[in-house]
Order: structure tokens, then C-alpha cells, then sequence
């Protein structure tokens, strides 16, 4: 295992528009959860923040959102500040680890911000981490990327890409106290096997808007695990999009939202290219007064993209009285020459018949619904395969199911 390496603090700001980027279908359109019209009328994608109108929590992409709670990401008055955000990177030989300046030609490749915060991260980072991962390179170990919040605004920019047929697992874990708006972008060569885990374990006064854009090479795949437990607010944006036929994504997510937070996870699986495959199945736990979950699943097919076949789920599991959830799947379809398309979403409280048969062989309510909800999680959980991480986020789940009410409904 190499060395730690320590990137810059994320912090102050720079001026000056977004460098030189290729142009990308990733990002290319984004798919309203409710009413595709919005979205067309609505800005493109841009990397200048003038492009994107201030929000006011009226447009169908920020009406979710408490943009109070954004503590000014959202309309240019969060000011970055030196003690902000550090990144620590752990990596196996034979990864390069670099931190680069804004021209880099690697930056903005996967994917092009779609919202004013996401554009704001773009143009007010001063340096960004790039982490490559040579062709035909298969990792026995994660690469470990540890952010932490040192109590400041910040805005960052990270790149992992993977050469032609390499493989490898990344694990990038969020702690600390920070305002952070961040882009990270996740490129996949032609047969290269990617897997992210990202947590968002942050103190409780935290805010963090992230953009997560992954462009998936022929015969790739790329699998994404997005957990969330901490924060004030935070706002998740992941994205896919194809580069050639045959690459294959599966995005899984886990968030337990308590009293007071804001969760919000809004996915889009842009089916550009023919014959690629998508799985989307994200799940939460909600407890405790004003605890608010939101997840918009957004699929497009395009015309071109035949021999598509594609399925996303959301499920939540309402704990306690005083939790809400908005959560909107959303499919749109361009042609008729697919191999399969279909979503789900579901909320409600526990199965009355589980908790019955439990409490009947002698188990105490409280017990049985700490196992309910285990059982809940675990089948996302497991498919992990990073143990230390699995066994972390277990306990994790633990702990907040310890502060659960007595009565759970």
C-alpha cells in the first residue's frame, strides 16, 4: 500500500470562467421527475455559473430543496474559506496520484454541471485530484479517499479514471463539519470494472451538494453505492451516461434520515448508446420530526439506444410519526426497440404480519423492529464487498436504530 498523500485544502476560491472541456454526451439532457417539459424549458448543462438563474425553490429541479438550509451555494454568497475541506488519499502501487491545475483536459469529461451549485463547485475550485488507474490494472486493494470537514466553505473537483480492462474499488468517506460543493467525475475505458462507495457520515451541521458523473466505456462496468447517514443537508446528484455499446451500471443506495435532516438523492441514467444495461435500487429509514428523504430516479432511452434494458426501485421505511419522503421515479422512452424498462417506489411503515411473527416466538417489539429494519438494508449491504466498510455501516445502521421511539409508528 503506498503512502498517504495529502491533496491542498479545499478553499479559496479562484476567478475566471471554467477551462477549455471536450464536449460530452454525459449530462447532456436532464429528465424532469415529473414532467419532462420543465426540463427541456430549463437551462442546459454549463460549466458558467451565469448560465444557471439563481433558484427559488420554485423550479421542478429545486422544489424539494430548503435553499435556506444551503448556507448561500446556491446564489454565489458562500465565500470559500482556507480552512474548508482536506482530502487524504490512500492508494495500492501502481495508481498515479495527482493534483492538478484547472486546464487539465481530464476535467469536465465525464459530465457537464446541470444545476447552478454543481457550476459554482466547477468554477471556484483552485485544484483538482486526479487519480488514474493504468490499463489492464486490477487492484487487490481499495483506493481510499478521506474528505474531511474542517469547519469552512469549500468546492472541489475529484477525477478517478480507470484504463481499458482495469479494475478496481474505491471508497471515498465524507466526515467532519463543512459547507462543500463538489464535482466528481468516474471515467470507465472499454472493459474496465469500477466500483464506488461513497459515505456521507458528516456531523450533524453539515451541507454538502455534490455532482457524481460517471461516462462508462464499451463492455464497462460501473457499479455505485451511495451512503447517507449525517449532515444538516445533503444533495446528491449521480449521473450516467455511455461512451460505448454493451457497458453496464448499477447505482445502489442506502440513506437513514433523522429528525431535522434533509436527504436528497436525484439520479439520472442517460441510455445514449445501444445495447447497455442499468439497475437502480435505492432504499431509506426515516425517524424522528421534520426528517425529510427525497429521491427523483430519472431514466431516459433515447431513440438511438435499442437493446436497452433497464429497471430502477425506491423503498422507504417510515419509523416514526413525523417523517416525509417524496419519492418519484420517472421513465422516459424514445424507442420501442428495447429489451426491458420498468421503476418502482414504495413507502410505508413496518409490516404489521413481520412484526407479529416475530413478537410471537418471544422477541420484544423494539428487537423485532431493529431486525425488520436490518433485514431491510442488509441485502444492499452485503453486495458492498468491502468488509471493513460493510461491517462499519452495520453499526452505523445499529446506532441509529438505538435511538428509534418505543412506539415506532
Amino acid at each position: 500500500m503506498a503512502e498517504a498523500q495529502n491533496s491542498p485544502t479545499f478553499g479559496s476560491a479562484q476567478a475566471g470562467g471554467p477551462p477549455s472541456v471536450g464536449s460530452t454526451t454525459a449530462g447532456a439532457i436532464a429528465v424532469a421527475a415529473e414532467s419532462t417539459v420543465a426540463t427541456r424549458m430549463s437551462a442546459p448543462p454549463s460549466f458558467d455559473v451565469a448560465d444557471f438563474p439563481v433558484p427559488h425553490g420554485r423550479e421542478e429541479e429545486w422544489r424539494f430543496t430548503p435553499l435556506e438550509r444551503l448556507r448561500g451555494l446556491h446564489d454565489g454568497t458562500a465565500v470559500a474559506t482556507g480552512e474548508g475541506v482536506k482530502v487524504a488519499v490512500e492508494a495500492p502501487e501502481g495508481v498515479t496520484v495527482e493534483t492538478v491545475d484547472r486546464d487539465d483536459p481530464r476535467l469536465g469529461r465525464a459530465g457537464t454541471p446541470v444545476d447552478r451549485v454543481a457550476a459554482q463547485a466547477y468554477s471556484a475550485f483552485e485544484k483538482a485530484g486526479v487519480i488514474t488507474v493504468p490499463k489492464e490494472t486490477v487492484l487487490t486493494e481499495p483506493i481510499r479517499i478521506a474528505v474531511h470537514g474542517e469547519g469552512g466553505v469549500a468546492y472541489g473537483h475529484q477525477v478517478v479514471e480507470l484504463g481499458a480492462f482495469a479494475e478496481a474499488v474505491v471508497v471515498i468517506d465524507h466526515t467532519g463539519d463543512a459547507v462543500l460543493a463538489a464535482n466528481v467525475d468516474y471515467i470507465l475505458g472499454d472493459g474496465a470494472k469500477l466500483t464506488v462507495v461513497s459515505v456521507q457520515d458528516w456531523d450533524d451541521k453539515a451541507v454538502h451538494v455534490g455532482q457524481h458523473n460517471a461516462l462508462i466505456g464499451r463492455d464497462a462496468t460501473f457499479k455505485s453505492f451511495v451512503v447517507t447517514f449525517g449532515g444538516d443537508l445533503v444533495r446528491l446528484h449521480p449521473r450516467v451516461a455511455y461512451a460505448g455499446t454493451g457497458g453496464e451500471a448499477e447505482l445502489f443506495g442506502l440513506y437513514f434520515t433523522d429528525a431535522g435532516q434533509h436527504q436528497e438523492h436525484r439520479l439520472l441514467v442517460d441510455h445514449n448508446t445501444p445495447h447497455c444495461k442499468s439497475n437502480v435500487a435505492y432504499k431509506g429509514a426515516l425517524q424522528g420530526n421534520d426528517a425529510h428523504a427525497v429521491w427523483i430516479g430519472d431514466v431516459l432511452i433515447e431513440a438511438r439506444a435499442e437493446g436497452t434494458d433497464t429497471y430502477e426501485m425506491n423503498r422507504n421505511l417510515v419509523l416514526t410519526d413525523g417523517a416525509r419522503v417524496d419519492s418519484v421515479p420517472n421513465l422516459e422512452i424514445e424507442t420501442g426497440e428495447i429489451v426491458g424498462a420498468g421503476h418502482a417506489s414504495a413507502t410505508g411503515r413496518f409490516d404489521d404480519e413481520q412484526l407479529f411473527y416475530l413478537m410471537a416466538r418471544g422477541i420484544p417489539a423494539d428487537e423485532a423492529r431493529r431486525l425488520v429494519v436490518r433485514g431491510f438494508f442488509a441485502e444492499l449491504v452485503q453486495q458492498i464487498g468491502v468488509p471493513d466498510i460493510e461491517e462499519r455501516l452495520l453499526a452505523k445502521i445499529e446506532t441509529e436504530l438505538e435511538t428509534v421511539s418505543g412506539s415506532g409508528r
